[in-house]
């Protein structure tokens, strides 16, 4: 079952075309890849479904229910998380504060302690670094942060824009061990990443974006066979 469909989306920036008439789905519980080269649309495709970007035609359904429009602030409690590209934390707010930012939309305190407890069992150094400034950690722990912040909302579905971007070997296979197992946590993950092998190597489906159009799709682990993919996205 989708729990995400996307259908003939247009996104423009002035008059420029952006994203020109994609379609695609995420079924509930799997990781989908979305790959391409710098340029393609994928940030793009993310903030209009998350509301940050208007659609200029197309739908987006979300749980079957229309959500094309519906503003950024309202699709988390609906059980949406962002997980924006360059991480984004609040750099002059602790660890902590920048994870209760996260759970802004949840009324029930001992909820929220439980998420919390739950998050840091998952990232460790996010505990030992709580009372921290958020801008005084390394670029692995700011993303583990920028994650965590997410999970705090609990969602259904999470988007994630280049969580490796950036990081060092160790980190990047940190961060791809963490999505695994935030997927194994029930969350269902549309992954945007210029890491193509590391994306294919956990997802379930995949599409490939090129200047605002989906030219492949298919069963990620068969796309890394696919000599196409190869070429573009895997040649070292």
């Amino acid at each position: 079952m989708a729990i995400l469909e996307v259908r003939d989306l247009e996104v423009s920036y002035g008059v420029i075309q952006a994203i020109k008439g994609i379609s695609f789905e995420v079924n509930q519980g799997e990781i989908i890849a979305l790959i391409g080269a710098n340029g393609a649309g994928k940030t793009t495709t993310l903030q209009t479904i998350t509301g940050l970007i208007p659609a200029k035609s197309g739908r987006i359904l979300y749980e079957g229910n229309d959500i094309t429009h519906v503003p950024a602030h309202k699709l988390v409690s609906m059980g949406i998380a962002h997980v924006p590209e360059g991480r984004r934390v609040f750099s002059e707010l602790t660890v902590l504060q920048n994870l209760k930012l996260g759970a802004y939309t949840r009324k029930d305190k001992a909820e929220l302690e439980e998420t919390l407890e739950t998050v840091y069992k998952r990232f460790p150094r996010l505990e030992e670094r709580k009372n921290q400034a958020a801008g005084t950690l390394s670029g692995g722990e700011q993303q583990m942060l920028a994650m965590g912040r997410a999970l705090m909302s609990h969602p259904k579905l999470i988007l994630m824009d280049e969580p490796s971007m950036g990081l060092s070997p160790i980190y990047v296979n940190e961060i791809f061990d963490i999505i695994k197992k935030i997927h194994e946590g029930g969350a269902t993950v549309l992954l945007v990443e210029q890491n193509a092998k590391k994306a294919l190597g956990i997802a379930d489906q995949a599409y490939v974006l090129e200047t605002g159009r989906i030219v492949l799709s298919g069963n990620a682990r068969e796309m890394m066979d696919n000599e196409q993919v190869k070429k573009a996205y895997l040649s070292e």
